[in-house]
This record gives C-alpha cells, structure tokens and sequence, in this order.
C-alpha cells in the first residue's frame, strides 16, 4: 500500500506538472513539441500584436506580460527542462525560492533592437504572392495551414556571422569606420580628397576572424515557417491578407511583410463565382426537360438546395435562386444563386421508342410510322 501511494502521488504531480507546462506553451500558442525557431516566431508576431502601444484592448497589456515571460522561460534550454518537468514550483526552487523575470518591455526592446534602432533600420523588402483557397473554404470560412520558406537570422550567431564574438575585429583597413579615404592629384599642389566604400570589410567596418560554423559566415538560414491563414466568409477574390514581420530576416534591415492575395482555386466544372454571386450548371435529361422535375444540390457547405421545376425547361435556361450565393463580406447577407440548365439527348433509340415517341409527337394516323 505503501508504494501504491508513492505512485499515485508522483503520479499527481506529474500529471500538475504537465498541467502548469502547458500554459507557458499555450500564452505562446504552441505545442510542448515546439522548436527553439517556433518560440521565438511566436514571441515576435503575438508580442507585436499584443503590445500596449498598439493594442489598446482590456486585457492586452497582461496577455503582453504573459507572452514575454512564457518566452524568457521556453527559450532558455535549462528553465524549459525544469519547467517540463516541474512547472513553476521547480524554477523558483532552481532560482533559490525566488523567480526573477526580466522587465517585459526591456526584452521586447531587446528582442527588436529597440526603438531607436528599428527608426534608423530600413525595412527589408514586402513580398507578395497568390495564395489560392477552396470556394468552399471561401463560402465557409476555414483556418489554412501552409508552409513557407524563408531565411531567417542564424540561431547560434544570433547574425554575426562569427563563432563567437571574440571572432568579430575592427576592420584595420578603414579603422571601424565602413569607409576609406584617398587623395587624388588634379594640377601640382592641388589634390582632391574621395570617399569609398572600405574594400576589406564591404562597409561593415569589422570583419570575421572565424565564420560562424552554423550558417558558414552568412548570417542566416533558411527556414520552414508555420503560418497560418484566416480566410473570413466571403472574403473577396483578391483580398489582401498581411503576415506583419514574416519576410526574410537580415542583420541589415528588420524584416518586410508577407502579403497573400487571396483566390479561390478554379475547378473544371464545379462551381463558379463572380462578386456574390455563384453559379452551376446542372444537367437533365429530355424527360424532365419536357416533364420537370425536382432535384436536391449539395451546396459549397453541405446544405441542401432544391432545385424544382413545372412543366418545360428550355435547354440553356437560368434559374435564380435568391440568398443562395457567396455571404457578403461583413454583412451578414448572401447575393444569389444561379443554376444553369443543359439537356442531354440519348445517342441513339430503340424501334419501340421511336413508334411512342411518333405517335405522342405527330398521331398514329399521320404516316410517322416509318420513323
């Protein structure tokens, strides 16, 4: 008994810790899996969203405080293993009984080089693409999961390009400062002074001594980013969605914007859309062309839509069905449906066929029968 109630207690405990690891994670909207590049993803782009200065919703600046300390503690190697394992309690027991967080603004302005600093960096290039969706997905709305590749700033020199920072001198060619002089004679005694870019270190001013092992002395890697697009119920064809910071990362400028321009995917035969308005083509036979017929069209959602007619249907006729088309971006209304209607002829008759078909057409006494 006694054992069984070691094990229930560790058990508890275990189960506390995964408990309180989790929330850590989910401040950053990520999984216990998450890599080191997925944290610091996730800190950049909610502790922008988040800021104070730029969200001024109720409960901003706390969710704000919540994402900086989830990302001082899940980015340092050692306070994530603790926390796995022992959630809060055990970093205050590693801290010596006390838990010391740096000042969340301090680290946004540390983690973005400060304010100061993001005013004088130039902004690296936007990049824009298509991005094609389902008409479903168009109709419905969905959250899209895709992949993107991107370079991005090397983790272990942090963008240096060096091994480390005893590896980074100051360039003895232009003395730190990125540039060189030089004097040029015009007429005897009169010399004119010119200014170039240092050749020696490209105008850094320093240069490396040891490339870092990581990137090979380029400052960035590639990288496979997670994102993920929120398409709204009858978003727009064309409608742009910005990722704000998600371009390619370079020590040289902060990072552009990724810009989607949203479409949906054209599908042979399928549905078909302009503005709010959708449109299909169904396909009847002679019969209930002459006859009608009633019908039920699995909708872009699931729904069902009945499609009825009395009496004859005109091949290439249009059908309007009101508040069956796309939602309207932000209204809370629907524009119509549109059903197209083409007859299909059989390719050939039996003898049997063609005689009824005489005498519904022409009589039994007007010398169809040959037909």
């Amino acid at each position: 008994m006694p054992a069984l109630s070691s094990l229930l207690f560790l058990s508890v405990l275990f189960l506390a810790a995964l408990v309180s690891a989790a929330d850590l994670y989910k401040a950053l909207e990520l999984s216990r899996q998450a890599t080191e590049q997925d944290i610091r993803s996730a800190y950049k782009r909610l502790s922008k969203k988040y800021h104070p200065d730029k969200n001024k919703e109720a409960g901003a600046e706390d969710k704000f405080v919540d994402i900086a300390h989830a990302y001082e503690v899940l980015s340092d190697k050692t306070k994530r293993q603790i926390y796995d394992r022992h959630g809060e309690e055990g970093l205050k027991a590693h801290e010596g009984g006390q838990t010391h967080f740096q000042n969340p603004f301090d680290m946004f302005s540390s983690f973005f080089g400060g304010v100061a600093q993001q005013q004088q960096t130039r902004r690296g290039p936007t990049a824009v693409m298509d991005f094609e969706v389902s008409l479903a997905d168009m109709y419905k709305g969905a959250s899209v999961d895709f992949m993107l590749k991107k370079n991005i700033l090397c983790d272990h020199c942090r963008g240096s390009g060096a091994a480390s920072s005893d590896d980074v001198h100051t360039c003895s060619g232009c003395g730190g400062t990125g540039l060189k002089l030089s004097k040029q004679q015009i007429f005897p005694g009169m010399y004119a002074q010119t200014q170039s870019t240092c050749n020696e270190c490209g105008g850094r001013g320093t240069v490396i001594a040891k490339p870092c092992p990581h990137c090979s002395g380029q400052k960035v890697v590639e990288h496979t980013a997670h994102l993920v697009l929120e398409v709204e119920r009858g978003m727009p064809e064309g409608y742009e969605v910005v990722f704000e910071g998600e371009s390619d990362e370079s020590p040289d400028w902060e990072a552009g914007d990724i810009i989607l321009r949203v479409k949906s995917l054209k599908e042979k035969g399928g549905w078909r859309r302009k503005e709010s308005s959708l449109y299909w083509k169904e396909i009847i036979g002679v019969d209930e062309a002459l006859l009608g017929f009633e019908r039920n069209l699995t909708h872009l959602d699931g729904h069902i839509v009945e499609l009825k007619r009395r009496g004859v249907t005109q091949p290439g006729f249009v059908q309007t069905i009101a508040g069956e088309g796309m939602p309207q971006h932000g209204r809370g209304t629907f524009g119509d449906l549109f059903i197209e209607y083409s007859v299909v002829l059989p390719t050939e008759l039996g003898e049997s066929t063609k005689r009824k078909l005489a005498e519904a057409f022409y009589g039994s006494a007007n010398g169809h029968d040959e037909l």
